[in-house]
């Protein structure tokens, strides 16, 4: 592995199992046991009711481009990804997440809101592996 260069995250109570997920190759997010819905980031309690019966449990790993701005204009870091796209993901369990494209082209003509997309895992090291999201192969 490279040097990594950029903002590394750094897992909290909260969200361990999370980061522990992608570790494993696992896309983990939690759901209300009340209402059946899933949520994103990680919490200890459910935004729709304010409970703390809540569960874990794996996601498909699959969704679609739901918006994404190209930045042209990387931070200290990420000079050798630029371009690249800073995107949100709705994945089919209604959640949203921020993420990065790979495996395509950084350009609008490439980049198709609505396109499906599924989950691979960057390990940067070798306590992080970072969630991002290439086009869903046929």
């Amino acid at each position: 592995m490279s040097e990594y260069r950029k903002p590394i995250p750094r897992p909290t109570p909260e969200t361990r199992f999370f980061w522990d997920g992608c570790k494993e190759g696992k896309l983990l997010l939690q759901r209300c046991k009340e209402t059946g819905k899933a949520y994103f980031p990680p919490r200890p309690f459910s935004p729709y009711t304010g409970s703390t019966d809540v569960e874990i449990f794996e996601a498909s790993g699959k969704g679609r481009l739901y918006s994404y701005v190209i930045n042209e204009r990387p931070a200290r870091g990420f000079e050798d990804d630029a371009p690249y796209a800073i995107a949100i993901v709705e994945l089919d369990e209604g959640v949203r997440m921020m993420s990065n494209i790979v495996d395509c082209e950084q350009t609008p003509e490439a980049l198709k809101l609505d396109m499906p997309l599924e989950v691979v895992f960057d390990e940067i090291n070798d306590d992080v592996a970072l969630p991002k999201f290439r086009p869903q192969e046929s």
